[in-house]
């Protein structure tokens, strides 16, 4: 037991020091060489998509050369890169994006159009947009990477944009709704066009923060403490020494794995009500139905019977069967937000392992507290013989 803890701790540790990542970038953005020779001042490697903008700004012109780069992609991947005038913009930038698109046909062309993005549900349909582009081109190299060219002509005043790059699926020659893992809402971000500096956009970097905590509180409470202190209660109180030592034990884990996961499950709804128009219903669903089984649970306390009370076996029913349920769902649902989250697989290895001892040492300790309390049956029901000696029962 005391093992176990001591893995669950560690995990929690190595689980605050990560964070999560994006693909790994291919080429570094300035030992690029363009087939056509095109030479721009500035570039950076976007932290998410594999993807790269180069770029050469005239601020007394306001014009914008830039070539917008996006790796490790097939044909039936569509790429865009937008600019969104609205910089203000806390919960999303996609909403006024004014956006460049491009894909591979089915008939081997590529195709690159503009298209203004007023709304959640957008198809990306072709349109004109706020400012003026031109110069539009793109290609599709080596199988896997997309080559966006374009000239903007922004305001003179303009030398820092808010961009927005994203991929998604290709359906019958026609872009269809691209994923809302972690890595597609992140990619945006604030560029200063004079120096290259780049920032997240409209807190995008404290929002991942919030991810991050809201992920390692709702790891160790529910999917770690909760399972361990429901093997304490299952385990320790077969030992009638450790009565009733196992009881304060057992509630101190699951209030603990109560509190903390309600600190995460704040931070999960926090993370909601910021993320205008992203949704993970599954991941919800199972977050709501968990907190208020838990909190019955807890409730569940104040009005445990005593030992000898008619309604303890019910009790003990309803206790059981809850108790089980939210420790199924929480595991459930933290393999759902790594799925959103998508950190570096090893910390869903780490998991995937702490499960797997947890599960190994229950299976060992549930033999052996079977053991013990077949071989105390069998020591109850064996028949006492006299003592010739002194008259008392051996």
């Amino acid at each position: 037991m005391a093992g176990m803890l001591r893995l669950a701790m560690a995990f929690s540790v190595l689980l605050s020091l990560s964070l999560p990542s994006s693909h790994a970038q291919t080429a570094a953005c300035g030992n690029y060489k363009f087939t056509s020779n095109k030479i721009f001042t500035s570039c950076s490697d976007l932290p998410y998509l594999n993807s790269f903008l180069h770029w050469t700004f005239e601020q007394s012109t306001g014009k914008l050369q830039m070539a917008y780069r996006h790796t490790g992609i097939t044909t039936s991947n569509w790429v865009a890169w937008a600019i969104n005038p609205n910089q203000n913009s806390e919960s999303s930038a996609m909403v006024g994006a004014q956006s460049l698109v491009a894909f591979q046909q089915s008939n081997g062309t590529t195709r690159v159009y503009k298209s203004p993005i007023s709304n959640y549900q957008t198809n990306l349909a072709e349109g004109n947009l706020e400012y003026d582009v031109s110069d539009l081109s793109a290609e599709y190299l080596n199988n896997d990477e997309m080559i966006i060219f374009a000239t903007w002509t922004l305001p003179t005043n303009s030398t820092t944009i808010l961009q927005v790059w994203q991929q998604g699926p290709v359906s019958s020659d026609s872009p269809s709704v691209h994923p809302t893992v972690a890595p597609n809402t992140n990619a945006k971000g604030t560029l200063n066009l004079l120096s290259g500096q780049t920032a997240s956009s409209g807190g995008g970097g404290s929002r991942i923060r919030k991810k991050n905590i809201h992920g390692i509180l709702n790891a160790v409470s529910w999917g770690v403490l909760m399972p361990f202190g429901a093997m304490v209660a299952r385990y320790l109180k077969v030992f009638k020494s450790a009565d009733p030592a196992w009881f304060y034990l057992h509630a101190t884990c699951q209030t603990s794995a109560y509190v903390v996961g309600v600190a995460g499950w704040a931070t999960g709804l926090k993370l909601g009500s910021d993320s205008t128009g992203i949704q993970y219903d599954t991941h919800r669903n199972i977050g709501i139905t968990l907190f208020c089984l838990g909190t019955l649970q807890v409730f569940a306390l104040l009005l445990r019977p005593n030992k000898d009370h008619k309604f303890r076996f019910h009790w003990n029913i309803y206790h059981h069967a809850t108790g089980y349920a939210v420790i199924i769902l929480s595991i459930v649902n933290i393999f759902e937000g790594f799925d959103i989250l998508q950190p570096e697989k090893k910390w869903k290895n780490a998991y995937i392992g702490l499960i797997i001892a947890l599960g190994v040492q229950a299976a060992l300790l549930e033999a052996y507290t079977w053991y013990v309390v077949l071989k105390r049956k069998r020591s109850e029901k064996a028949p006492r013989t006299a003592n010739g000696v002194n008259g008392y029962s051996a």
